[in-house]
């Protein structure tokens, strides 16, 4: 096995957990679990720690908004209480709206199911991405957060690797190119990988620290 290999490895035994998971979604091929997702992107994409978007997540899911009708049914001021306790507190009122506005045109454009937004898209990731961003919340960065955890349940996306991650691969002197860093684990693992590497580029693991645990 190569260094950079070695490094791969040591990394998913450290960061083996993606975001996704960490939010409490099962993430599967199916309407609620991809809508969840968007969710979850659309609270990483706001200038706040990853830990208290996840938490915010696992709170909005917890208090029972885990479809777009769920989601549009609750009051905003549900949300909004929704989103303080899991301390999601300086972009609470601005996202309750955004997360209303945005299962209402989850319903309306793809009938709660953005398996349809991929069959739309014929899975070229620029085209959903095009499409992602016209969700209110979702910009660039939200819609690389949902191909780089989706791409676990949609094959025809890997390997995607999004500035962050390359960012993350940079750090720990593996390839910066999306092909040449699957190379490096299973097919099966790179969402996982890619997500891992994005814990490196936000400093939430020690690139250092990694490469001590590669080299042992």
């Amino acid at each position: 096995m190569g260094d950079n290999q070695k490094t791969a490895q040591a990394l998913l035994e450290r960061q083996g957990q993606t975001y996704t998971e960490e939010a409490g979604i099962r993430l599967a091929d199916r309407p609620g679990p991809l809508y969840q997702l968007l969710v979850l992107a659309t609270l990483l994409s706001t200038r706040i720690r990853a830990g208290v978007a996840v938490a915010a997540a696992r709170e909005l899911f917890a208090a029972g908004y885990r479809t777009p009708s769920a989601m549009e049914a609750a009051s905003w001021q549900d949300r909004v209480d929704a989103l303080g306790r899991g301390h999601y507190r300086r972009y609470d009122e601005r996202t309750a709206t955004i997360l209303g506005t945005g299962a209402r045109l989850c319903l309306d454009r793809w009938h709660g199911d953005l398996r349809r937004l991929h069959r739309e898209a014929q899975g070229q990731p620029a085209q959903l991405r095009r499409l992602l961003t016209s969700f209110p919340g979702i910009g660039p960065t939200g819609a690389d957060i949902y191909l780089r955890e989706v791409q676990a349940v949609w094959p025809d996306l890997r390997p995607y690797a999004d500035r962050r991650t390359l960012s993350g691969a940079e750090r720990l002197g593996l390839p910066k190119t999306p092909q040449r860093l699957a190379s490096l684990v299973d097919e099966a693992e790179f969402g996982r990988f890619a997500s891992a590497l994005v814990r490196v580029a936000l400093g939430e693991e020690s690139a250092g620290a990694v490469a001590r645990e590669a080299h042992r």
